[in-house]
């Protein structure tokens, strides 16, 4: 699968400066190949190696909705049922008449939120930061940190039910904390930690020995440390578990789970949990999801109102895609960015803040997995700082193409 071109295309940023190292996978036919190139650690001249842990933030979601979805085939929950069920918090939920208005400006919601709703992010949830008004200070206030949060679960969703909703429930997406409700809902049902019942439902079944909410002390040297770029565009060390205080290590005992965004992986782990996307719901015999479930994960369930509406840092987001539950779908490849996927009509994806990206194309069965830790603000982003890294995935899909074998 032309693992040369791979390492080349990820090796060739790396020298330009424009990203401090990578690990990636292309999987097709029951063929693997997985390439390296590049830095865990720049300062420290530390290479990455095939079984770096990565901090994967919103790659995080398409495997909570998974959790979510494996209960809704054994019967433990319906799409439309009110989240209410399981949270009585949520029983009479008010909603803002302006995102960026007053909290006390708000009008009942129309209907009950449900889990449908969580996972397609339409439940009216955001994250604080993306509004300037009173909504941002009362999020952080609380809910704490959005990944490592010091808050206890029950009391997280107390705090989140006791805040306004910044849009009627099922009527627009807002990108946010959906999916971090959904697993913590899914722990209740469990009656388990979210760590545990991933690691019951999905980690060991998959063989995904390397993903957690924690990495285990004897791990700890394989981190991956942050990295990102300066006003100059410079590549720089911004710390990823290496103890400062941009992303400290997950303290020992903290209860909160992010589903969201809060799992730490490995390329191959990833391979195994995207390998579903591609096989009907199951990896080597090993079942997940029944073949239905994950049709409907997999088919846009956004209307074409929601979709042109949908912003994320005040970018659309669905141009080429719609959004299924928990990934995003794509709908019309010539118009489908590579950041959520730019296969075959139904290829899923949804990438990570820290870098890391991953698609399924069902129209040809193939996988693609890149994990990196580089940081990219709005602003670079808007000079074209680190496109050029997202260039190399482009690459990544044309080697995985049938013409290039």
């Amino acid at each position: 699968m032309h693992a040369d071109l791979l390492t080349a295309a990820i090796a060739g940023y790396v020298d330009r400066g424009e990203l401090a190292g990578a690990a990636a996978a292309v999987w097709r036919n029951g063929e693997a190949t997985m390439v390296r190139a590049g830095w865990r650690d720049v300062d420290a001249r530390l290479p990455v190696e095939r079984d770096t842990l990565f901090r994967i933030a919103s790659m995080s979601k398409p495997i909570t909705s998974v959790a979510a979805l494996m209960l809704y085939d054994e019967g433990r929950l319906a799409l439309e049922d009110p989240i209410a069920d399981w949270a009585p918090e949520f029983a009479r939920m008010r909603v803002l008449r302006s995102p960026d208005g007053p909290l006390d400006d708000t009008v009942p919601a129309e209907r009950p939120i449900t889990f449908a709703d969580l996972l397609t992010h339409r439940s009216g949830l955001t994250y604080g930061g993306v509004y300037s008004g009173p909504i941002a200070a009362a999020y952080r206030a609380a809910l704490g940190r959005d990944i490592d949060s010091d808050v206890a679960p029950d009391d997280w969703i107390a705090g989140l039910a006791s805040l306004p909703l910044v849009a009627q429930p099922g009527a627009a997406f807002h990108y946010g904390h959906s999916t971090d409700l959904l697993g913590l809902l899914v722990a209740r049902m469990e009656q388990a930690s979210l760590g545990e019942v991933l690691e019951r439902r999905i980690f060991t079944p998959l063989g995904m020995k390397d993903t957690a909410f924690t990495v285990a002390p004897g791990k700890r040297s394989r981190r991956s440390a942050m990295h990102g770029f300066d006003d100059a565009g410079r590549l720089v060390k911004r710390g990823c578990g290496v103890g400062d205080a941009f992303l400290p290590e997950r303290p020992d005992g903290m209860a909160f789970e992010s589903g969201g965004q809060g799992l730490w992986s490995t390329v191959d782990d990833y391979l195994a949990f995207a390998r579903i996307f591609v096989g009907d719901g199951a990896v080597d015999g090993m079942r997940l999801l029944q073949p239905e479930t994950l049709k409907r994960m997999t088919t846009n369930g956004l209307t074409d109102r929601q979709r042109a509406e949908a912003r994320m840092l005040g970018m659309p987001v669905f141009a080429g895609h719609g959004f299924g539950l928990g990934v995003a779908v794509v709908l019309d490849p010539e118009k489908a960015s590579v950041l959520r996927g730019r296969g075959g009509v139904g290829t899923v994806s949804w990438p990570g803040a820290y870098g890391g990206w991953w698609q399924a194309d069902p129209t040809d069965g193939s996988v693609m997995v890149f994990l990196a830790h580089n940081l990219f603000e709005l602003d670079q982003i808007s000079r074209g700082v680190g496109l050029g890294v997202y260039s190399a995935i482009t690459d990544f899909h044309a080697a995985a193409s049938p013409g290039s074998r």
